[in-house]
């Protein structure tokens, strides 16, 4: 027996409450259950509760044994004085308050149909990863479609929240965020440390001012990369070059970084970071209200147009500098777009959308998913191979999180999925 299933049967009140008495033989009468508390203090709040026909309203303690009232000191906290029933697997110890008042015992052992517990057991033991994929096709669609709704939104949600802090750190300025989020998707998983590190030293201000001459907006980036070298013969880097030394004195440039932080193994050549940066250059000056460019897109075949602009002339036949490239280098591909959608533009939605009180943004921002096809990886072929439709990106990143916060975790009782395979039929 696991407290989480006690709550379980608690909550969905999975037991006999015909016969439902405390240990010393007071009929109960369970009005309102209570709401389940995810802070500290007692399990359920708020609870509203018959002993003997004297309604009492306050709050509900589980635990497997009565002793664990004692062994979690709440015989000595305050905070569970208002504790009106206390509810047990097993009765082994009387119990009291911190006031010194008796506390009513409940026990649920014998109460509980042996249907449910073996459901339990079934579900929670099964090795595999996702527990309950031999019992999918059990599972009614609304239960299915609703916790992948509720877990798309608590992935979002947490994304959300990551990016208000980020924003407030950058004293409330919505466009130096949304431009080092984009900066860190640029660098994708290999290059993204590097990619906001470089974001976080040049001022999307100083960028701003630059728009219009895309020379230097290059010599800025790939100055602050650390990528310019005085020694190079190579014409284009040496225009790059001059231009930096006046910028970077004229706003006093410091903490740029070193060309050893930019990784290149076992990157293809369209994967290089000094592409990624020209790419990046690109969208900077064909983009200069950035934040309000990102808000007002509609659909991902908008964001590909913003996003897949021709880097300057240069870089369209080199992949790093000096070593010219017969074959035109490729603009950036549908899939690191649909990446920066996913991972960029629809959180920063979600965070303004939160931020404004304007669901129209997170309405925006799950149709944006809606329209990209799911991502491949472990998880998503786990899921695939289970026979899973898997077709959009907001299938995807719901099952991603409903694997990771729930399934690896044997949160099986808190997934509407698991709790209708226990539920009484």
């Amino acid at each position: 027996m696991q407290e989480a299933f006690l709550h379980f049967i608690w909550q969905y009140q999975y037991f006999n409450k015909a016969a439902l008495a405390t240990v010393d033989g007071s009929t109960v009468n369970v009005i309102y259950p209570g709401m389940f508390n995810t802070d500290a203090g007692p399990d359920f709040k708020e609870a509203i509760i018959k002993i003997d026909n004297i309604e009492w309203r306050g709050n509900v303690e589980l635990h497997i044994n009565s002793a664990d009232w004692t062994y979690h000191r709440h015989h000595t906290d305050q905070a569970y004085n208002n504790v009106v029933l206390h509810v047990v697997w097993q009765n082994n110890q009387e119990v009291k308050r911190a006031d010194g008042s008796a506390l009513p015992v409940v026990e649920l052992q014998g109460l509980v149909d042996e249907k449910v517990i073996f459901d339990y057991k079934k579900l929670i033991n099964h090795p595999s990863e996702i527990r309950c994929e031999k019992q999918l096709k059990q599972v009614s669609n609304i239960s299915w479609l609703s916790m992948l709704d509720k877990v798309l939104m608590e992935r979002l949600s947490v994304k959300a929240e990551v990016i208000k802090n980020l924003y407030q750190s950058n004293g409330n300025d919505w466009e130096e965020t949304a431009y080092q989020l984009l900066a860190r998707n640029f660098g994708f998983k290999v290059n993204s440390e590097p990619f906001q590190a470089l974001a976080q030293s040049l001022p999307y201000k100083i960028i701003k001012k630059h728009a219009d001459n895309q020379l230097q907006v290059e010599a800025l980036i790939f100055g602050q990369a650390g990528l310019l070298v005085a020694e190079s013969d190579d014409a284009y880097q040496q225009a790059l070059l001059k231009e930096y030394d006046f910028l970077k004195h004229k706003y006093s440039l410091t903490s740029r970084l070193s060309a050893i932080e930019w990784r290149l193994l076992r990157l293809r050549p369209a994967n290089f970071p000094m592409v990624r940066l020209a790419q990046f250059s690109s969208v900077l000056s064909q983009m200069p209200s950035l934040f309000q460019n990102l808000l007002e897109i509609n659909s991902i075949q908008e964001l590909k147009k913003q996003l897949k602009v021709q880097v300057s002339e240069y870089w369209q036949h080199h992949y790093q500098f000096g070593t010219y490239s017969s074959k035109k280098v490729p603009t950036l591909g549908n899939s690191s777009v649909e990446n920066i959608a996913i991972n960029t533009i629809v959180p920063l939605l979600v965070s303004y959308g939160k931020y404004v009180d304007d669901q129209s943004f997170v309405d925006k921002a799950i149709t944006l998913l809606q329209e990209i096809k799911a991502e491949k990886n472990k998880i998503i072929n786990h899921w695939s191979a289970i026979d899973i439709a898997v077709s959009t990106a907001f299938d995807s990143q719901a099952l991603i999180q409903l694997y990771n916060e729930y399934c690896t975790k044997r949160k099986c009782l808190s997934c509407n999925v698991g709790a209708s395979l226990i539920r009484r039929k």
